[in-house]
């Protein structure tokens, strides 16, 4: 079996950061979205994944991830010349995949399970494609899957105003070889796409057997500023262990599962936990609280932060309290010392904001 991972796409619900960077290389928890996918095939045995890439982004994904063999894998890179659908995908690494099952992985999902128990209900019993599925409050902004009382798939909805079902498609499928036969026979949709949906469909009309798998765990699509800030939350909450590697001085108070990577400074500051301090980073004179994770290399001093991303070698300075924030990579936010309201940003990598008179920084 073959995993394919899709990291194309133009991220625009996260600009300003998409701008720069590719949306499955922005950081959870000071860790690119796409490495917790790749780590997710690694736990499923799967040894030759493809890569989707895109012009605007593909150079930076293939920087990251290189040959695979951090994951014990080997990655193979195709590129997708426009934004097609994610059944153009299938249909543009269809050399690659060949006559084998495999494994279709949204680059900027993350779930809270292993997927092993998924990825093996493919290649017997008749099944050409599995389907995880998450039940959801209002399915009304997702693909929506209506299922039988065998819970196979009967039809597939894309973002119906009146959902028959409260089960949603993750972005998680384990497809047969006869998906290609379907997408043969699929058009593009009023988008101008190649839409996955209408290839399931198709399947299904195919005469093919479609299960779904539902997810017990966590889903988060880390599509928006929100999203991220939860998919930060959700995984400094399950995840991350009290660590100290750093240097802490005596006056510093950290409680709660703190995390402080190698070299980081931690200076005159109390940490409430779930917190991750890169490496590299220095917090002096400030309060980091709960569900914040301080990049590498990044610089908050004199700040109160809490429930926000800072990302790798951005600088906080002066700022009275911080919340609900993205900061991007290299930027800079410089408070107003008489100012002690609140802020809340989504700042763009290298962007610089100065609150209030000058404060004599050097460039």
């Amino acid at each position: 079996m073959k995993a394919l991972v899709l990291s194309g796409g133009k991220g625009t619900r996260l600009r300003p950061l998409t701008f720069t960077t590719a949306k499955q290389l922005i950081p959870v928890v000071n860790k690119p979205i796409i490495y917790y996918v790749m780590e997710q095939i690694q736990k499923a045995g799967i040894r030759e994944t493809g890569v989707i890439i895109s012009p605007e982004t593909g150079r930076d994904i293939q920087q990251a991830l290189g040959t695979g063999e951090k994951w014990g894998m080997t990655l193979t890179y195709i590129p997708q010349d426009m934004p097609g659908g994610l059944a153009h995908a299938v249909k543009t690494a269809r050399p690659y995949l060949g006559n084998d099952h495999f494994l279709m992985y949204l680059g900027d999902n993350l779930i809270g399970e292993d997927i092993s128990p998924f990825v093996s209900k493919i290649g017997g019993n008749g099944v050409d494609s599995v389907i995880l599925l998450k039940k959801v409050a209002d399915p009304r902004m997702f693909g929506v899957a209506e299922v039988d009382e065998k819970g196979r798939i009967t039809r597939l909805v894309e973002k119906p105003k009146e959902p028959k079902s409260d089960l949603v498609v993750v972005g998680i499928y384990l497809f047969s070889p006869r998906i290609h036969e379907a997408i043969d026979h699929i058009k593009p949709s009023w988008r101008g796409e190649l839409e996955i949906t209408d290839a399931i469909q198709q399947l299904i009309a195919m005469g093919c057997r479609v299960d779904s798998y539902p997810l017990s765990g966590w889903w988060l699509d880390t599509g928006k500023k929100d999203d991220l800030l939860e998919a930060n939350r959700v995984v400094l909450d399950e995840w991350v262990v009290r660590g100290i590697h750093g240097q802490v001085d005596e006056q510093s108070k950290l409680s709660g599962r703190v995390c402080v990577e190698a070299g980081a400074q931690i200076v005159r500051s109390t940490i409430r936990g779930p917190v991750m301090i890169g490496a590299g980073a220095k917090v002096i004179n400030s309060f980091i609280g709960p569900y914040t994770a301080v990049g590498g290399g990044a610089h908050v001093e004199d700040s109160a932060l809490d429930f926000s991303v800072v990302l790798e070698e951005a600088r906080v300075e002066h700022v009275h309290r911080l919340e609900e924030s993205v900061l991007g990579k290299k930027v800079v936010v410089i408070g107003d010392r008489n100012n002690h309201g609140t802020l809340k940003l989504m700042v763009g990598d290298y962007s610089e904001i100065v609150l209030g008179g000058s404060h004599g920084r050097e460039a």
